[in-house]
């Protein structure tokens, strides 16, 4: 096996400030209460700054803000709004390996992913809702579709730039404002974004960041001058944000968990299958709400896929996520490493058989080892809840009608995956599975012209293309 030396993309490119306040109409200020949480990086448990908290009065004011900005926004001609988002996306592109190394640092994600996955695709999103901007009335939503008004979006910790531009992106080309709470754990690259919202001289108020923890959602969510609310995260947050807005006329999108079933047939291509199912797992520590993190594999291949499985395992580099030979980073916080582990400790108690490869973890931060359990059956706890980290359950079946029937029994219903060189396989399979993505010989592969979201306890509504409009217009 190679021998990499190491390859550091530089720190120097992030200027982090010691605080961050609240970004509300157009400036940042340090909130009402001045109470403040730390945001740290995971890999080494290093304090990077200290954050302000929104409490119910800072809430009050970025609503305000977004109340006030939306008439004039609104207004302005669709071209008019297109000119910012493209501003913004451009921005994006000239500052895309500062905000890489950020969201590295604050997140844990491998820089190469962060670099080439994440910031693309936030500048792609940006330029196809400009696109949208002046062409709502053929969107297929009504010869004169009108924005909603002051959006509340909550977004997860997983993809924190790329979340934000699922949401704000399409937010402002239907001519709403938005008052965004980011997670609490990676809240620098949403304040980053907020000094791109200057830089582009958006408006005052049309784009508002108020951080902190869970509460500061829940006042965003439940306050009654917000007309839209959207949320990406764990389903049972969305089940609390569902009974609160309930009757109350908020329009409600919700992008929840997942756990995907990614389905080999004996005759896929098996290099390729191996390199998918690696990718929709173990891509960004299996912190993926569409994450493969079920093996469905065909009983007469699996001995021989499973050896070349572990191959494949073996060459994974864990480790620093600022080094560019980095395939797994570090879990995003203590508090999701210790559900990792406790599930992984429950699949094993329950029967499962463990396996990692050999790898040395760091001394400091928050690792867990790339894991496969095989001898899983559908009672096992691992294969019905949402791990959330780099851990892949193995099935195997004997028909196509098998592995239909094992992939849809779950409570989810986000992706799946099909692996044959069959394509009338591949549809009759992908016609019967109850998910909102299914991919065919690939995985965790994503365009903004494309729809995304779930079915079941997967959540409801689409973010992307065409679909990702009408979620924002009255």
């Amino acid at each position: 096996m190679f021998e990499y030396a190491p390859a550091p993309e530089s720190r120097s490119v992030v200027d982090l400030a010691g605080s961050y306040g609240l970004f509300i109409d157009g400036a940042f200020d340090s909130g009402k209460d001045g109470n403040v949480f730390k945001t740290v990086n995971p890999a080494t448990e290093e304090v990077l700054a200290e954050v302000a908290t929104a409490g119910p009065e800072d809430v009050d004011r970025a609503v305000a803000a977004a109340r006030r900005a939306f008439g004039p926004w609104s207004e302005l001609p669709g071209a008019e709004r297109a000119k910012y988002l493209f501003r913004i996306a451009r921005i994006i592109q000239e500052r895309a390996r500062e905000l890489a190394v950020l969201e590295s640092l604050d997140n844990g994600k491998p820089i190469k992913e962060a670099r080439d996955v994440d910031l693309p695709l936030v500048a792609a999103h940006f330029f196809y809702y400009a696109g949208w901007a002046d062409k709502l009335a053929y969107a297929g939503f009504g010869p004169d579709p009108r924005p909603l008004g002051v959006a509340g979006q909550v977004i997860p910790w997983n993809f924190p730039l790329l979340m934000l531009a699922w949401k704000v992106a399409p937010a402002l080309a239907t001519g709403n404002t938005v008052v965004l709470k980011p997670a609490e754990t990676t809240p620098l690259s949403a304040l980053f974004f907020a000094d791109v919202c200057r830089q582009a001289e958006l408006p005052p108020g049309v784009v508002n960041i108020v951080t902190g923890a869970g509460d500061t959602g829940a006042y965003l969510v439940q306050h009654p001058d917000v007309d839209k609310v959207a949320f990406t995260g764990s389903t049972e947050v969305g089940r609390e944000i569902a009974r609160t807005v309930a009757g109350s006329g908020k329009r409600l999108t919700l992008e929840l968990g997942g756990k995907a079933a990614n389905i080999v047939f004996d005759d896929a291509p098996v290099d390729q299958a191996v390199e998918g199912i690696v990718n929709g797992i173990f891509f960004n520590q299996g912190h993926v709400c569409c994450a493969g993190s079920r093996l469905l594999v065909q009983e007469s291949i699996a001995d021989s896929f499973l050896d070349s499985l572990k191959r494949r395992m073996a060459t994974l580099r864990v480790g620093d996520p600022l080094d560019k030979n980095t395939d797994i980073g570090a879990i995003n916080s203590a508090a999701q490493l210790a559900r990792i582990s406790e599930l992984s400790e429950i699949g094993s108690a329950e029967g499962a058989e463990r396996w990692s490869p050999e790898c040395s973890l760091p001394e400091r931060g928050f690792w867990f080892a790339p894991t496969i359990f095989t001898g899983v059956t559908q009672a096992h706890r691992i294969a019905r809840e949402e791990i959330f980290g780099p851990v892949l359950s193995v099935l195997t079946f004997r028909t196509p009608e098998e592995a239909v029937a094992k992939a849809n029994n779950t409570p989810y219903g986000l992706s799946a995956g099909i692996w044959t060189e069959k394509g009338s396989r591949i549809l009759a399979v992908a016609d019967k599975l109850r998910a909102g993505v299914v991919w065919a010989n690939t995985f965790n592969k994503f365009d903004p012209a494309s729809p995304f979201g779930g079915y079941k306890e997967s959540g409801y509504g689409r973010e992307g293309g065409r679909h990702g409009l009408e979620a924002y217009l009255a």
